[in-house]
């Protein structure tokens, strides 16, 4: 249970984004939100996200080459695409099947692929990470997602269809923003701004403890390191980075 402090900022806070809490009351807010607003945020925001934390995805899919199936295919399927900014990193030849639950990055997305025409590109599901019942299942040999666990609604459900859809032996690739120490004060931070920051930024949340979901699925093989990928004024430091085997 949150404490007074956090409630009295919390309640703050929203005097502050009054405006966004009225359009969202009379239904305007989610729809602007999902085709205006959070687009053009992620697109800005991803940028400066992504000179953050180019080293740790460097890293990251370093290995991608090693679940390539045995004929040297790889198959890939991204959860929550967006704008594509992972495209850089993943090997030549690679076929890479997009989705995304809003289908608004189009614009953002088509240019990410004309920089990035080393890899071949499957197609784009508009498709919940719950919900990937048009990717059969065990046709992948590695599955992505990055700043996507943290909205989606239920974590356990996402992390059985990625197992489901992934090959015995292919990989699961995530780089996601967490919950902070509880004894920290970014975590304080993170409480404070929560209800707020999910309605603006689309069902973002602060506080998911991710690391601890991934443990519980049935990864034969779990590596998660715990980062901090400094953002100025931004209550999404902390990050774990890792991949899971099926």
């Amino acid at each position: 249970m949150p404490g007074a402090s956090v409630l009295l900022l919390r309640a703050c806070l929203a005097l502050l984004a009054m405006p966004i809490y009225l359009l969202s009351f009379l239904g305007i807010w989610a729809p602007f939100c999902k085709k205006i607003f959070f687009p053009f945020f992620l697109e800005k925001i991803g940028t400066v996200h992504e000179k953050k934390a180019k080293k740790h995805k460097q890293e990251l899919f370093r290995n991608l080459p090693d679940f390539s199936s045995p004929s040297g295919e790889l198959k890939l399927l991204e959860i929550g695409t967006g704008c594509g900014a992972n495209f850089q990193f993943y090997p030549p030849g690679c076929k890479v099947t997009c989705t995304d639950i809003n289908p608004n990055f189009q614009q953002s997305l088509l240019r990410s692929m004309k920089k990035n025409q080393h890899v071949h590109y499957e197609g784009f599901l508009v498709a919940a990470g719950e919900d990937l019942h048009q990717v059969p299942s065990g046709s992948m040999d590695a599955v992505v997602c990055t700043l996507v666990l943290c909205s989606v609604r239920s974590l356990n459900d996402t992390l059985r269809e990625v197992l489901r859809v992934l090959r015995p032996g292919g990989a699961f690739y995530f780089l996601e923003h967490v919950a902070a120490d509880p004894a920290s004060w970014m975590y304080f931070w993170q409480q404070v701004y929560y209800p707020t920051w999910k309605l603006i930024f689309d069902g973002c949340c602060l506080t998911r403890e991710i690391w601890k979901n991934l443990e519980q699925a049935n990864f034969s093989e779990l590596k998660v390191q715990h980062i901090t990928i400094a953002l100025p004024w931004m209550p999404i430091r902390p990050h774990i980075v890792g991949y899971g085997v099926k």
